[in-house]
């Protein structure tokens, strides 16, 4: 990534190096409830279905067999469990907090982490750890925000860092045998709920934990805290500002923020053209936004983090223009990982086929565009949320039915594992194709209003996800609804039928 010295978010974080910030003081469900029996010891909108662009390149082979992962509430464990071992080979992670599992000093619980780590690897599902501090004894300080059920707070700077350190490094020793080999530090900075400190303070923390990491485990990868999907959004719109593309930037702003438009006041204001852009990008919550996500690419440029973790809850028609930013914004080699991925849709009126294909569309053109983790959440809403209604939609119905999103979910995890990725870009259709030895399987919808045919050829079969059909053969008509392809040879030559 080459950050560009004159751009808005290099800016605001000089000045933000100069004159440190004073802000006091998404994603995170109930810290787990320990079981009765700790262990005290480590083991052994429709929109424009435009494609995808070239996005972030992997560095190496996939991390984990199953690209589609997903993020659950631990607490609701039985239920899932089922659906679960359907997406086996995926990742999925667990957010910590030292504040709560030492509430005082010494006196430290990893009961219900082992737990969680136990069954992710029982599940063969690779647990990644995020790393919170929260604010407590080890901090010092009184806490600005308190949400949810477990009281969780925004964290602050420790008051030790050799302390802080000893944290980090029993952490990634105990867990390394689990098979949990990623280390993210911290969760979405740019929220002031999240973070108490300045990005200077970020880099700081992010720097000290990285060295304990690599430390207690040289095979481990340090992850940063996962901007926000909104920050994300702010710094695609100001990218394209910067390079003097205001008629693009304020098209991708609208694209991007079609359903946040006036759900937070104007911190997402509506924009009609570049100058009520940067009004937009120049609001205190805003200017944040550039400020950390500056603040995490600088770390990704100095080789501190190794891994870059994408947050994203908007429509799938601003993938590609993501993909362009992560492109353009990430050093060469270093992955993406999408943690977090879902529909955030305030009220959203959308049917179960629709928000279902939605989510196929999203999730197909990130690991398409080059990510190689794309975890979905919330697998099942939690219906007691503070919002009072779904507004990220869930693969499963709280109780664990499973609903057809999560049966397309189940079906792109069939066909990926252990695949090969491209993306699909051609004859009038977009979507993603998985090659395991001589067969392939395309997802695919059209790219335009129109309809394309697929003609009939020996061997190759069609489905809708998600229904129990069996598979058909003959022609098919791919319109706007995704259509699973299947057939002997490469995706171009599986294609080349069409006119």
């Amino acid at each position: 990534m080459r950050r560009r010295p004159g751009s808005r978010a290099a800016r605001l974080l000089v000045g933000a190096l100069v004159v440190a910030l004073t802000a006091t003081a998404c994603s995170s469900d109930p810290e787990p409830t320990p079981d009765p029996a700790p262990t005290s010891a480590a083991p052994d909108a429709s929109g424009p279905t435009t494609g995808p662009t070239a996005g972030p390149a992997p560095a190496g082979p996939p991390s984990v067999p199953n690209p589609f992962g997903a993020h659950w509430d631990w607490s609701r464990y039985e239920q899932f469990k089922p659906y679960l071992e359907k997406i086996s080979g995926s990742a999925t992670y667990q957010e910590i907090t030292w504040c709560a599992m030492e509430p005082t000093q010494g006196n430290r619980d990893y009961a219900a982490l082992d737990r969680i780590a136990q069954r992710s690897r029982d599940l063969d599902i690779t647990l990644h750890i995020k790393i919170r501090t929260g604010v407590c004894w080890a901090t010092g300080g009184t806490p600005q925000f308190t949400r949810g059920q477990a009281n969780k707070t925004e964290s602050a700077m420790p008051l030790d860092m050799a302390t802080y350190q000893a944290f980090v490094t029993d952490i990634v020793k105990r867990y390394v045998p689990y098979g949990v080999r990623q280390f993210a530090i911290e969760n979405e900075v740019n929220a002031p709920q999240y973070w108490a400190g300045t990005p200077e303070d970020y880099k700081r923390l992010v720097a000290s934990a990285a060295e304990a990491i690599r430390a207690a485990d040289p095979q481990a990868k340090v992850v940063d805290s996962g901007i926000s999907s909104v920050a994300y959004g702010m710094g695609v719109a100001d990218r394209l500002l910067t390079a003097g593309d205001e008629a693009g930037a304020v098209a991708a702003y609208q694209a991007y923020f079609v359903r946040r438009i006036g759900t937070r006041g104007q911190k997402i204001p509506a924009v009609t053209d570049g100058a009520g852009l940067r009004t937009a990008l120049a609001n205190d919550q805003n200017s944040r936004n550039l400020q950390f996500l500056a603040a995490t690419e600088q770390l990704l440029d100095e080789r501190v983090v190794d891994v870059r973790q994408l947050h994203y809850y908007e429509h799938f028609a601003a993938v590609p223009v993501l993909l362009d930013y992560l492109r353009a914004e990430t050093p060469a080699g270093v992955p993406t990982q999408a943690w977090e991925v879902g529909q955030f849709w305030r009220d959203g009126d959308g049917d179960a086929a629709s928000r279902s294909d939605e989510m196929v569309k999203t999730v197909s053109q990130l690991v398409a565009g080059g990510i190689d983790q794309v975890l979905w959440l919330p697998l099942g809403y939690n219906p007691n949320n503070r919002a009072g209604s779904e507004v990220r939609y869930g693969l499963l119905d709280p109780d664990g039915t499973e609903r057809l999103a999560g049966a397309m979910m189940a079906e792109l995890a069939v066909a990926a594992r252990d695949a090969t990725v491209e993306p699909v870009a051609d004859k009038g259709l977009v979507g993603v194709a998985f090659r395991r030895g001589t067969e392939s399987t395309l997802v695919v919808w059209s790219s335009s209003d129109a309809t394309v045919s697929v003609p009939a050829a020996p061997g190759l079969t069609n489905d809708k996800l998600g229904t129990a059909s069996a598979a058909r053969s003959g022609a098919v008509s791919v319109g706007s609804a995704p259509v699973l392809l299947r057939g002997t040879g490469d995706p171009a030559s599986i294609l080349s039928p069409i006119r």
